[in-house]
C-alpha cells in the first residue's frame, strides 16, 4: 500500500515495530532510487511528465518500503524533503530497535587454538 504523506509512513511503521516486538517476527526495509520512466513527448505536445520539473530535469526520488508476513507499506520521498525524513526515520529506528543482541566481537587468534 503506497502512502502519500511521509509523517503518515512513519506512524504506520511504529506500528509495525511495535506489532513485531508483541509477536515477534522479522522486519524488512527497503530502500532505493527511484528512476523516472521515459516518457516521449512529442514535440508539438504541451503535456508534460509529472515527474519532470520546470527546469527539464527530472527530480530524484527514494522508494522506502517496509514489510513483514501480513503487511507491506511504502512511501516515496522527494528529494527536498529527504533531510526532514531522514531525522524521523533514524529517531523512529533509534527508538525502536530495542531487541538486539551485542555481537560478541572477541575472535580467538590461531596461536591461541594452537597452543591448546
Amino acid at each position: 500500500m503506497l502512502i502519500e504523506n511521509n509523517e503518515t509512513f512513519l506512524s504506520e511503521m511504529t506500528k509495525l515495530f511495535q506489532t513485531n516486538q508483541t509477536k515477534g517476527g522479522s522486519l524488512y526495509i527497503t530502500m532505493k532510487r527511484l528512476e523516472p520512466r521515459d516518457h516521449k513527448v512529442k514535440s508539438g505536445s504541451k503535456a508534460k511528465s509529472e515527474s519532470q520539473s520546470s527546469s527539464g530535469q527530472s527530480e530524484n526520488k527514494c522508494l522506502i518500503r517496509v514489510h513483514n508476513s501480513k503487511k507491506k507499506i511504502s512511501t516515496i520521498v522527494s528529494a527536498k524533503d529527504v533531510n526532514k525524513f531522514q531525522l524521523a526515520y533514524a529517531n523512529l529506528l533509534k527508538g525502536n530497535l530495542i531487541g538486539l543482541k551485542k555481537r560478541d566481537n572477541k575472535k580467538k587468534s590461531p596461536k591461541s587454538k594452537a597452543t591448546q
